[in-house]
């Protein structure tokens, strides 16, 4: 399941790089709408957030580039976010227009399944996923809370910290799978923090994970090919993010 930053760094490249992962394959694609403060995302989402939000990306653009896609393919497309701009604009409107765009399902990254029950009732009014998220250090009583509330997919979190590409296979990622598998079918996909084949290959090998996302490792490869970045770097992310 590939991961893009819509806007970045422009709405045409987006579709375009949307488009190229669906013919190339992806079973899902997850596309982030860009917010200034993406608390779980590391320096590489950070970075391609600052550019899309530079360019005048809005989650209106977002869910209309998804309608687009979707007049185009059945695969799965699911919008990623944060609960502040999604309170702004209000659960029940925010689902409708999801599920007018045709999206499959929605992550809102920072909200917990205790505080989510207005918005798990909108999503289901429209026939829009709430995917909710996992880490390592999740007690049994939230992953029973993710289990009964989460539908699509479950989002298992491979390691502790903020999204951004590593090198080795994640080794909590196992035992937080069979975890969830004591509470609930819904299909499981790890993220954070996957870079090569062989790293997936070896998790997808040693654990019985349905999906695995890719994002900064692909961002990163976009913007060694586009050239020099320096000037649209950010500092580095504050203490609460690292």
């Amino acid at each position: 399941m590939p991961f893009v930053t819509c806007g970045d760094p422009d709405l045409e490249s987006t579709r375009a790089l949307l488009l190229a992962y669906i013919e190339a394959g992806a079973d899902i694609v997850e596309v982030g709408i860009p917010f200034t403060d993406p608390l779980a995302d590391g320096p590489t989402i950070q970075r391609a957030n600052e550019r899309a939000l530079r360019g005048g990306t809005t989650m209106e653009d977002a869910l209309g580039l998804i309608a687009d896609v979707r007049r185009q393919t059945d695969t799965p497309l699911i919008p990623m976010t944060y609960i502040n701009p999604v309170y702004q604009v209000g659960y029940d409107r925010f689902a409708a227009r999801c599920a007018e765009a045709g999206a499959d399902g929605v992550i809102i990254s920072d909200l917990p399944p205790e505080a989510g029950r207005e918005w798990i009732e909108a999503g289901r009014r429209y026939g829009v996923d709430t995917i909710f998220l996992l880490a390592p250090t999740s007690d049994e009583a939230r992953i029973r809370r993710v289990a009964e509330a989460s539908s699509g997919f479950i989002y298992a979190v491979a390691r502790m910290g903020v999204t951004g590409a590593r090198t080795d296979a994640p080794p909590e990622i196992g035992a937080l799978i069979e975890r969830i598998r004591k509470h609930s079918d819904t299909p499981i996909c790890a993220g954070f923090g996957f870079s090569s084949a062989s790293q997936i290959a070896q998790t997808c090998r040693d654990t019985s994970v349905d999906g695995i996302i890719v994002g900064a490792a692909l961002i990163d490869r976009l913007e060694n090919t586009s050239g020099s970045n320096e000037e649209r770097s950010l500092p580095p992310p504050p203490s609460h993010a690292s």
